[in-house]
């Protein structure tokens, strides 16, 4: 028994270190169980107490329950994390395939971009989604061709076009990188678990989101450019004058002469219908002062009024009027009338802002105490603290608008001059909105905006089905091969289905303690894998019984079986091993999910079936037990 004692240890701390592995997700099995009991009384205490809530309400409720109480207790959530992690198809969630809008880039880039250049800009974008050609090269070219060099956008003139298109190369490459990068950062703290994210060609992003459920919220999160800007509103006695000059002017196209009162009039006037008010006042008809007598400049514009609103604002005429310094800026969220419809509140404020986002190095969502409403706290460095207290102590009594991604978050009176650099920002619907603007704020801004270009979404119950089948067709899989092994190789078949049940262990071990994801084409691979491990089982006792044949005792049949075994058992393994690491190498998400299981399940059948049962036949034959082959 001595010479079989490093070999029984070693099986021993294989087997041991597996469970170890393993038991995460035992317990996470465990958890999910007792969860999804709590949530069976909590979906029917709100329905008792709740009975006109709908089916799709009560579905989001206990989701978003479920995934608090996953997400805040330690234990759930240690014992997640270290789980054999399952693919988007086992478990549902979200498949993305993003790009990085370099155009946009490029346009952000530019230094003075005149209509020619975003012609040129938006020729090269439409070429490049038809070709493999990048933005920048075809850009480049497009410029040589009108004669114009690539200096007059990007640049110092002493640099020639190759130097500059070299550069725009390496920012277009490092854009993709840092969108990558953000995105990561986001969806960690978001809280997904086992997310995947490639990059795929030049520009494109595979972002896999297992276990999401609430898909509208996480495109908010992946394309939220978190361009965080703070501005000044501009005072009634500034703006007033231009919305006048504004009305008037589109007043004078819809008839010859017209006498326009100022907009510090009652803007409902009862003297004039609808109809007609719309006529003589064709800006004041979609866009109504909130306070009739002037002193406060913001209108507001109903949902179905914004395009008419954008369109009159860039009409020619109208932009001659309008300051270069001004623009205006609606809302992030709408105030309901009584006939339920929206109205998003206009703003007129500085184009150029006093601040940006870039100086935030911490943001923090929570509940104000005294009025329950959400709000994000947010802390500047030390620049930008400098700065917020020049401005906010110059602008007393003031509105300054925070503006996120061009809208308007709020626009609070500023009352005093804050040295702290801290700020907060409200008018989030509630406590998750507020928590996914912390989280764009404090990973950045993306160097560019991404477009989705496919989206796909797999239902929970689609990937438990898949979890299921999966389940039965391996079990299904090792009952046979069990019942084959065991019949016609007796005994001798009983070492080989202990084996095969090491193997899998062992393999499903290998998978919890290097994170890898286990998916449908995984199990696949898992089943392939039961076939491979008998095989060479096959081999050894078709070869014992062979040297039993010629007349040689059982121990020197059993020697001579699996020496004699071992090139064939190698050379099958081996040629399979590298099949599997060619598809791994080239193929992606399924080929690769369906070739990893496979390798892992080639190596430690090896073991189970070359060192396990080899220790199996040796303890026997050391004991005098008879060794039946079948």
């Amino acid at each position: 028994m001595k010479e079989l004692r490093f070999r029984l240890i070693l099986i021993a701390g294989f087997i041991a270190l597996s469970l170890y592995l393993l038991y995460p997700t035992y317990k996470d099995y465990q958890n999910n169980k007792e969860v999804s009991k709590q949530l069976e009384s909590l979906q029917a205490e709100i329905q008792k107490n709740t009975p006109s809530i709908t089916n799709a309400e009560l579905k989001d409720l206990i989701s978003s329950k479920k995934d608090s109480i996953l997400t805040n207790n330690p234990e759930y959530r240690s014992a997640r994390e270290k789980r054999v992690k399952l693919g988007l198809d086992l478990q549902g969630g979200m498949y993305l395939v993003m790009e990085v809008n370099t155009a946009k880039l490029l346009e952000k880039l530019a230094k003075d971009p005149d209509q020619q250049f975003k012609e040129i800009l938006k020729e090269s974008e439409t070429e490049s989604k038809l070709s493999d050609e990048n933005v920048v090269s075809i850009l480049s070219r497009k410029m040589r061709e009108k004669g114009i060099r690539m200096s007059r956008y990007f640049g110092s003139i002493r640099e020639d076009d190759a130097t500059i298109e070299a550069r725009l190369l390496e920012q277009e490459a490092d854009a993709v990188t840092r969108a990558i990068e953000i995105i990561r950062n986001r969806v960690d703290q978001y809280g997904v678990s086992e997310p995947s994210i490639q990059k795929q060609g030049a520009r494109r992003i595979i972002i896999e989101l297992p276990g999401v459920a609430r898909e509208e919220e996480a495109k908010r999160l992946l394309q939220g450019r978190a361009l965080l800007e703070f501005k000044l509103v501009k005072e009634a006695d500034f703006a007033i004058p231009i919305m006048n000059r504004i009305d008037e002017i589109l007043a004078a196209t819809q008839k010859d002469s017209t006498l326009i009162e100022t907009a510090k009039k009652d803007t409902t006037n009862e003297k004039l219908t609808e109809e007609q008010f719309a006529k003589e006042h064709p800006f004041f008809s979609v866009a109504r002062l909130i306070d009739p007598q002037g002193r406060i400049p913001d209108a507001f514009v109903k949902e179905s009024d914004k395009e008419k609103i954008n369109n009159y604002l860039q009409r020619e005429d109208v932009r001659k009027v309008l300051p270069d310094n001004i623009e205006f800026l609606y809302d992030a969220k709408p105030e309901v009338g009584p006939e339920g419809e929206k109205y998003f509140r206009m703003y007129m404020v500085n184009k150029n802002a006093e601040l940006t986002g870039g100086v935030i190095v911490d943001a923090l969502a929570n509940i104000d105490p005294t009025t329950s409403a959400p709000e994000v706290t947010m802390q500047m460095n030390a620049e930008g603290a400098r700065e917020w207290a020049r401005i906010t102590g110059a602008n007393i009594d003031k509105r300054c608008a925070i503006v996120l991604d061009g809208v308007v978050y709020s626009a609070p009176v500023i009352q005093t001059k804050i040295p702290t650099g801290s700020s907060r920002i409200t008018g989030s619907a509630n406590l998750d909105e507020a928590k996914l603007l912390e989280i764009v704020l404090k990973a950045g801004a993306l160097p560019a905006p991404v477009d989705i270009l496919e989206e796909r979404t797999i239902g929970p119950s689609l990937g438990q089905d898949s979890v299921n089948q999966g389940f039965t067709s391996a079990s299904l899989g090792y009952l046979i091969v069990a019942i084959f092994m065991l019949f016609y190789y007796k005994r001798s078949g009983v070492f080989a289905d202990f084996a095969l049940s090491v193997t899998i262990l062992l393999l499903l071990g290998v998978l919890a303690g290097f994170g890898a994801t286990l998916t449908l084409p995984g199990i696949a691979g898992i089943v392939l894998t039961m076939g491979m491990a008998v095989d060479a089982n096959v081999i050894i006792f078709e070869r014992i019984r062979e040297e039993l044949s010629t007349g040689k005792t059982v121990k020197a049949a059993v020697d001579s079986g699996f020496k004699l075994s071992y090139s064939a058992i190698f050379d099958s393994n081996i040629t399979t091993f590298f099949t599997g690491l060619i598809l791994y190498q080239f193929g992606s998400g399924p080929v690769q999910g369906f070739a990893l299981t496979l390798m892992i399940g080639l190596a430690t059948s090896l073991f189970s079936q070359l060192v396990l049962v080899r220790v199996l036949f040796d303890f026997m034959l050391n004991k005098g037990y008879k060794i039946n082959i079948g």
